[in-house]
């Protein structure tokens, strides 16, 4: 992938579940991806806030797109092992994340990310996330 923001852009929308989660692209380099998700009703569970399978896929997405840039023509960045801490309740009324490849390879690439909610212009961590991608043929 491109590391411009329309071709991050463009990469969001072929996932049909990031559309639907209203995930996008703030910005975007060599090995880094930064995600914005506006928070809604449905994203939210009974305790009123932000259900922790929601910020593990906004997570999921940004390192796999991060690892996206830097993966070699012909393959795709797929998820091969996920871990997630959530470290507080997600409030606020938007989620932010962060994401960088830590070590790029030809065949697996390992990410991370943090999570972060925004309310009333305070930024709170409110997940830490890691990955392995694997960097698997496109056919």
């Amino acid at each position: 992938m491109k590391t411009d923001l329309e071709s991050a852009r463009a990469f969001f929308r072929r996932s049909p579940f990031m559309v639907d989660l209203g995930v996008d692209p703030l910005a975007v380099g060599e090995g880094t991806m930064s995600t914005a998700l506006v928070v809604a009703t449905r994203h939210l569970q009974h305790t009123g806030q932000v259900h922790a399978g929601v910020m593990a896929a906004l997570a999921d997405h940004t390192m796999g797109a991060a690892a996206q840039t830097l993966a070699p023509e012909g393959r795709w960045a797929l998820t091969a092992e996920l871990k997630t801490s959530q470290l507080r309740p997600g409030k606020g009324e938007r989620l932010v994340c962060d994401a960088r490849v830590l070590k790029p390879g030809r065949n697996i690439s390992f990410t991370e990310a943090e999570v972060w909610a925004e309310a009333a212009g305070q930024r709170t961590l409110v997940m830490k996330a890691s990955a392995t991608m694997a960097l698997a043929e496109a056919k």
